[in-house]
This record gives C-alpha cells, structure tokens and sequence, in this order.
C-alpha cells in the first residue's frame, strides 16, 4: 500500500510520541521533499524521525500542476497533492480542508489524522482515541469543539 503524507498528520502523531502508528498501520510512508525540507528546516517535532528508514522522501516530477495548487496551499500540501497523484497512492494523509477537498476532486483517497486514530484503534494499535486527540489538542493541534465532538460520538467515545 502505498500511502502519501502532508506535514500536519506527521506533526499531530509525533507530538503525542505516537508516530510509530503511521509505521505499524502503513509500514512505509512517502513524503515529498517540501514535507521533508519543511520539517527540517523549521526543526519541527519529528525532523529526526523523518530519517529514519520508512520514510520515503520523493522529488515530484510534475510542476505544472504543482504551480497552480501553490495558489491555495502550502508547499508540502502542494507537492503531496502532486507526490500522490505521480505514484498512485492508495492513501494521501492530509489534514487541510483546502487540500482534502482539491484531493477528493482529483480522485485522490485523502483522509486525516482522526482516521488515521480511528484506524489504529481498530487494529488493535491503540485502545482509545479520546485521550490521544486530548493531548494532540493540548499540544497545539487545533480541532473545533464540533469536530471533535462528532467524531467522538461517532465512534462511541464520548
């Protein structure tokens, strides 16, 4: 399975201590060199982890493309967008509505990090999700109080 990733899902799980989900649901994780640049560069949580040896960092072969999502979005966004569609990944993780929506309009299965949660809860990764997204909103990720709410509910933890 081949699986894309935007910064923010990597960001939210490391932030937690919990990046080895992405490793144990997906075993290896391709993400462009924007994501990798921007981590690094920024010294971001995770910039040593994206090292290790199940991240596949990938330049982009397209710009054409590349140029016009660069209106909406970020450079990791971007090239993840773009990195997802040149290797025909199953899964692009990504967080941003813009780039979720552009995604989803390019048949590109996107999904975020409460899927990604709610998919380690049901393999048996982890027992819970509430106590995760707590922190991960305690640490900084943001989720309005609607959305964490509905998830919860919708997946019988609240």
């Amino acid at each position: 399975m081949k699986v894309v990733s935007d910064t923010t899902p990597i960001l939210s799980l490391s932030s937690i201590h919990k990046l080895d989900i992405l490793r144990l649901l997906f075993n290896q994780l391709y993400i462009p060199r924007a994501v990798h640049q921007e981590m690094k560069t920024k010294k971001l949580s995770a910039y040593r982890e994206i090292d290790a040896d199940w991240f596949k960092v990938i330049d982009i072969k397209g710009t054409d493309y590349l140029g016009f999502l660069l209106n909406d979005l970020d450079a990791g966004e971007a090239e993840a967008i773009v990195l997802a569609r040149e290797i025909k990944a199953d899964i692009l993780l990504i967080d941003e509505r813009i780039g979720y929506d552009i995604a989803k309009n390019q048949n590109i299965f996107a999904t975020g990090t409460l899927a990604v949660l709610l998919m380690a809860k049901q393999k048996g990764i982890i027992q819970k999700v509430k106590p995760l997204l707590d922190e991960m909103i305690q640490k900084g990720r943001w989720y309005s109080d609607k959305t964490r709410e509905s998830f919860l509910k919708r997946i019988g933890e609240l």
